[in-house]
């Protein structure tokens, strides 16, 4: 009899479920990344991380900064040894979208990444303009999501 394989569940994205906390989110913007083949490995495993990632404009290209990256070591004798891996990534966009974000971050919006999508042999970022919350802002938020979830409990035991 033939064994059947274990199936591993693999992300089909990884979401930074911060930045709808800390920005009031605008239009998004979907662009790709330029990767190595280790980081490509890390993405389709789902070993990254993009809490507290930025996009900055540099010499009229996007970067994605601070995302985190854990790469698989090639070490002998070591078992799943990963290093993390900070380093900026380039982001691939149209100039228009690149010159349209830049205008738009000069009044004072930020360029957030909101999703890393894992789409077949493509990976993608989706990238949202934000203003930064308030302290006062993220509290009402709370609130506004407790009343909800308190509103759907009391709906569900009727």
């Amino acid at each position: 009899m033939a064994q059947k394989k274990k199936q591993i569940n693999k992300p089909k994205s990884v979401v930074n479920r911060r930045a709808s906390f800390d920005y009031a989110l605008d239009e998004d913007l979907v662009v790709g990344i330029a990767l190595t083949g280790p980081e490509t490995r890390a993405a389709r495993d789902g070993h990254v991380q993009l809490k507290g990632s930025f996009v900055t404009v540099r010499d009229d290209e996007l970067w994605l900064n601070n995302a985190s990256f854990s790469l698989k070591l090639n070490e002998k004798g070591k078992v799943g040894a990963r290093s993390i891996d900070t380093s900026p990534r380039k982001l691939l966009a149209k100039r228009k979208q690149i010159d349209d974000l830049y205008t738009r971050k000069q009044t004072g919006m930020s360029i957030v990444p909101t999703k890393l999508l894992i789409n077949g042999r493509y990976i993608k970022v989706v990238i949202a303009l934000g203003k930064g919350k308030k302290n006062y802002d993220k509290r009402e938020t709370l609130k506004r999501r407790d009343q909800e979830r308190d509103a759907r409990r009391a709906i569900k035991s009727l």
